[in-house]
């Protein structure tokens, strides 16, 4: 007599969690109430792939407002929101791309919104900058219909992945933002360009990079594997400091240095994270003094 093995220890987690807890991770994994609740009310399962068939059955029968609601809770690719480490952490692809490649994703998740109605959905984990650009190329040529069931698919690969990280009890990643004003000006300091680091057994590994927007923020900087406890920022702060009219100064702003040399051609900025948390470092920069801190 075969017997049927144990469940998983976070399916029983979730199985026995409290409703609204329940919920709530659900909530996590998809932003459709309709959906949450609908797998909520097929407690317990008794395997992982029970509740994986159940999530794709619920995904197949969504009405199309309840499509609409969850795609909407999916930030645009290359535009993850700060403190949605999931979303970030499967764009991790963009996270290194050149800043014309971004560009063109800007225009092409704007012009598949416009003909469409909703965020361009696509799996993202595992897919570099490349591949997801031309995939939405390719269907910006798509009906609306076609489209339509395409964003419906995506959805559930995205779903899937999403409740085997549960089920699976891995930490929630960090995530990081951070901002640089520059006190010399009260501006913000524009065109900085700022690398994300993180520390593993080997040492340093470099996760990629963005550059600061016009508000001065980097709001797409890679997420750190799970586990990760400390990261290191580096920002570029030479170049910025060496324009001879920085973007947004005043003409008697003060020089950094006769010389020409910036006196900090970067700044470097090591600290702990926690699974789970947002963490947003800003940097308040002028041409002979610069601090940190954590914001919210």
């Amino acid at each position: 007599m075969t017997s049927t093995p144990p469940p998983a220890p976070g399916l029983t987690r979730f199985n026995t969690s409290p409703d609204g807890a329940a919920l709530a991770a659900l909530r996590q994994v998809c932003a459709s109430p309709a959906w949450g609740e609908a797998l909520l009310a097929r407690r317990p399962y008794a395997t992982e792939d029970e509740l994986l068939a159940a999530g794709d059955t619920v995904t197949a029968r969504l009405t199309d407002a309840e499509l609409t609601a969850a795609l909407a809770g999916h930030p645009p690719i290359g535009r993850p929101e700060e403190g949605d480490p999931a979303s970030a952490r499967e764009q991790r692809g963009m996270a290194g791309a050149p800043a014309p490649l971004k560009a063109e994703m800007t225009e092409l998740n704007l012009a598949y919104q416009e003909r469409f109605g909703h965020v361009f959905l696509i799996c993202a984990t595992g897919a570099t900058a490349e591949e997801l650009r031309d995939a939405l190329r390719t269907r910006l040529g798509h009906t609306p219909e076609r489209e339509r069931e395409i964003a419906r698919a995506e959805l559930g690969r995205i779903n899937r992945l999403r409740l085997t990280r549960l089920m699976a009890g891995e930490p929630a990643p960090a995530s990081v933002s951070t901002h640089v004003l520059d006190t010399s000006t009260g501006r913000p300091a524009t065109g900085v360009a700022v690398t994300l680091a993180a520390r593993a057994d080997a040492g340093w590994t470099v996760l990629g990079g963005s550059v600061t927007d016009p508000d001065g923020r980097c709001k797409d900087l890679p997420v750190p594997d799970p586990g990760t406890t400390e990261v290191r920022l580096t920002f570029a702060t030479g170049p910025y400091l060496d324009r001879g009219e920085r973007a947004g100064a005043e003409r008697d702003a003060p020089a950094p240095r006769e010389s020409g040399a910036p006196f900090f051609p970067e700044v470097t900025v090591t600290f702990t994270v926690a699974p789970g948390e947002h963490h947003h470092v800003p940097l308040l920069l002028n041409p002979f003094g610069y601090s940190v801190y954590r914001g919210s």
